[in-house]
């Protein structure tokens, strides 16, 4: 008997909008998937390290929150730079 797979609630809404016909394919497959793998290498191209003093107590809550979501900390770290720069920069009068 085949075992039926848990899916959290992005996976389900996911299959569910793919079932309601949600998604469009692309009228250029490959080019598509080329554009999607050059996006994947720029982003993950580490270009340079960084050394930060961080309180122990602030350390341990990324250590913890990262275990949370199955990623190693420094991921985390590095994603929340990412997320805070990439933002849109206030408006300066």
């Amino acid at each position: 008997m085949k075992k039926k797979a848990i899916l959290d609630k992005d996976e389900e809404r996911l299959i569910a909008e793919y079932e309601r016909g949600a998604f469009k394919p692309v009228k250029s497959q490959a080019m598509a998937r080329k554009e999607a793998m050059e996006a994947a290498r720029r982003y993950t191209r580490k270009g340079a390290r960084i050394n930060i003093r961080v309180s122990t107590a602030d350390l341990e809550m990324l250590k913890r929150r990262a275990a949370e979501e199955g990623l190693p900390y420094q991921s985390l770290i590095a994603s929340i730079l990412h997320k805070y720069v990439s933002r849109s920069a206030p408006q300066t009068n």
